[in-house]
């Protein structure tokens, strides 16, 4: 198994890695020791038998903290898996439909569609054409106008119904 190089850019800047000639250190309660030398802080942490980490290091001098290290690296995965658990990208969900549909059916997509709102996904409606069905293409522009109307709390009209193929079709997003 090949292992990957790891740059000097890529540690974090702990202990021994730290190179600046003077830092601000913070204990682990939060107040400020004061300017020191790295060795100095180092020697500082270890008698606490703790990390000393770079915190900030724009600031004039750069900042350092006594903490355990391992605890503040598994806090920041932590916080890394419930932010992206929060985090939801919105899908296109689609609800077929014929022009003919039976008012139950359409009471059904209706539902549906306003479920996939709520979870913050856009709705593509589409009604599909059969044969000669085509020619009745103002009904189904007038059933997914009907649709829009029926959402206009949860949803903006983001594409008007337009015809593509044997399709019609309209772009539902959620209302912010």
């Amino acid at each position: 198994m090949i292992e990957k190089k790891r740059n000097q850019k890529d540690l974090p800047q702990i202990n021994e890695r730290i190179r600046f000639p003077e830092i601000r250190v913070i204990d682990t309660d939060g107040s400020q020791l004061g300017i020191f030398t790295p060795s100095e802080a180092l020697r500082m942490a270890e008698e606490k038998e703790l990390d000393l980490v770079l915190v900030s290091e724009t600031a004039k001098p750069p900042v350092c903290r006594i903490m355990d290290y391992g605890k503040y690296k598994f806090e920041q995965e932590k916080k890394a898996r419930e932010a992206k658990k929060k985090q939801h990208t919105a899908d296109v969900k689609e609800v077929k439909m014929r022009y003919k549909i039976d008012d139950h059916d359409y009471h059904v997509r209706v539902n549906q569609a306003q479920r996939f709102l709520k979870s913050g996904d856009k709705v593509k409606a589409t009604i599909t054409f059969k044969g000669r069905e085509i020619q009745h293409s103002h009904l189904a522009e007038e059933l997914l106008n009907r649709l829009a109307t029926d959402l206009q709390e949860v949803a903006e009209v983001q594409q008007a119904p337009k015809k593509e193929g044997r399709n019609m079709m309209m772009l539902l997003a959620p209302k912010k």
